[in-house]
């Protein structure tokens, strides 16, 4: 049930951190992808090792790493994780999420977060039922924060009272009822019944009956857009250029195209449908024949001249009529100056964000199933994603789209 779901836990200084290295085993069993944030004093209980060994990934502690000035981006952090869950929670910890102090990682990590947070408390008995520790409590869950509360039984102190951290196997069911709640809720949600066009694939450029000028998309990621989308209830069109079977929503509409010409009637048309997001997903050719040949062109010669025009600009003809209210989205594939390029057609053609990818990333861009991007906004400000698939790479999509512009 927690396959692909991805969990950042945060790890505090509080002797309960032992349970935490069961928590982070069953949930990789689950399936879940896991990545951990300790604080300076949790280091003190368990090691970084230990949760790095059950986690599969490295212990982020610092901002940065010094050795080779590396940052840990608590924003990125943020918007990979669909759960954050804070295990244990101490008081002291507590007390500084609901006063906004943000002077470690794992702090930052949680004022950034545009996922739900999860927080297990433990500490001892009378730290717990402290009307300071209460009112700080009361307060996160007043702000959203879900709230595992702690067991009774014998603790650290020798005390018997309220402030066990609760056991992994019980953690890991509420993450498992949060992920069935929250799939449950999502067809009416933010984007239950926004209308959504998605342009996907390439375009198909005649040059004769035989021969064309195309690219190596195949859609992929514009579906795998579209599908998310459709999951939580949007009302979704593709326009698509060729490309093969691909498992598509039925709830989607398709219009099929082959031509940039094509490609931009048909989202101009849409966009007139009252629409509230456009996503330029498609790999239009930018160039196509200046005089499409009737005939198969005979070999004549060792050299063919072949005249081109530039294609039909999709996403500066829809930019030039935006309508107030409507997100722009448009994709940036690029071999160099990547992000210096993606900004110039961010601005360009007046778009709301822009999907950086670079061919010089290892499994990133055409004929693959995993894509690694940077989303770059209105503002300039990055938020890069590591390699991932693309249907995870669709999540990370939508639910900034969602997030940031549909609130």
């Amino acid at each position: 049930m927690l396959k692909g779901k991805h969990i950042l836990i945060g790890i505090t200084g509080s002797i309960a951190a032992y349970k935490t290295a069961t928590l982070v085993r069953y949930l990789v069993k689950e399936g879940a992808e896991v990545k951990i944030i300790m604080t300076e004093m949790a280091k003190e209980f368990i090691t970084p090792l230990t949760m790095a060994t059950l986690s599969k990934n490295p212990i982020l502690v610092d901002f940065y790493n010094p050795e080779n000035g590396d940052w840990n981006s608590h924003i990125s952090l943020g918007m990979w994780a669909h759960l954050y869950i804070i295990a244990p929670a101490s008081a002291n910890t507590m007390a500084k999420m609901v006063t906004g102090i943000a002077d470690n990682l794992l702090l930052t990590s949680f004022l950034s977060a545009r996922c739900p947070v999860m927080i297990a408390p433990a500490m001892d008995v009378d730290m717990y039922e402290h009307i300071a520790t209460q009112t700080n409590i009361s307060t996160l869950k007043k702000r959203g924060v879900i709230v595992i509360a702690p067991s009774s039984g014998e603790l650290a102190s020798g005390l018997e009272g309220k402030g066990r951290m609760e056991e992994p196997e019980i953690i890991v069911e509420s993450i498992k009822d949060f992920f069935l709640e929250t799939k449950t809720e999502k067809s009416s949600g933010k984007l239950a019944d926004k209308k959504v066009v998605i342009t996907a694939g390439p375009t198909v450029e005649q040059i004769d009956p035989v021969r064309y000028i195309s690219n190596y998309s195949t859609g992929k990621m514009g579906y795998a857009i579209a599908n998310e989308f459709a999951s939580r209830g949007a009302q979704v069109t593709i326009i698509s250029g060729p490309v093969g079977a691909i498992e598509t929503a039925s709830t989607i509409n398709i219009i099929k195209v082959k031509s940039a010409q094509q490609m931009q009637e048909a989202t101009l048309k849409e966009y007139n449908n009252q629409i509230d997001i456009v996503v330029l997903a498609a790999a239009v050719s930018d160039y196509t024949p200046l005089l499409e040949s009737d005939i198969k062109l005979k070999r004549k010669g060792d050299n063919l001249k072949l005249s081109l025009k530039p294609t039909a600009d999709i996403a500066a003809s829809i930019g030039e009529i935006k309508k107030r209210g409507v997100f722009h989205l448009g994709f940036a594939l690029e071999t160099n100056n990547e992000t210096e390029n993606a900004c110039k057609k961010l601005k360009s053609k007046n778009l709301d964000a822009i999907v950086l990818n670079s061919l010089q990333d290892k499994g990133a861009g055409f004929a693959v199933d995993t894509n690694k991007v940077t989303i770059i906004d209105s503002k300039n400000n990055n938020y890069p994603f590591p390699l991932k698939s693309k249907k995870e790479v669709a999540s990370d999509i939508v639910d900034f789209i969602e997030n940031s512009f549909i609130c």
